[in-house]
């Protein structure tokens, strides 16, 4: 289980961040989101982990960030199982 909270960076208009989002809530695994259009450091930290890309959601699990751009179940589910999201 997780002990550090999930950080999800988005932006309002991405369609993935939405449905990223939508998983979590659906799952109950809680996250704090941040607005990279709000948040220059934000943006920048996004960009350095993913090889210059404001790559969209990104997700972070202690120091492991993930990006889930072009979000697919598949891919959320290897999230949630890599860092043992869920509670049984």
């Amino acid at each position: 289980m997780q002990s550090r909270p999930l950080l999800m960076y988005t932006t309002r208009w991405c369609g993935d961040c939405q449905r990223a989002k939508s998983f979590l809530h659906k799952f109950a695994i809680p996250f704090v989101e941040v607005d990279i259009e709000q948040d220059p450091e934000a943006a920048a930290y996004v960009q350095r982990v993913n090889g210059g890309r404001r790559s969209v959601p990104t997700l972070v699990v202690g120091d492991t960030a993930t990006s889930l751009s072009n979000f697919t179940r598949e891919k959320f589910d290897a999230f949630v199982a890599r860092h043992e999201l869920l509670v049984d």
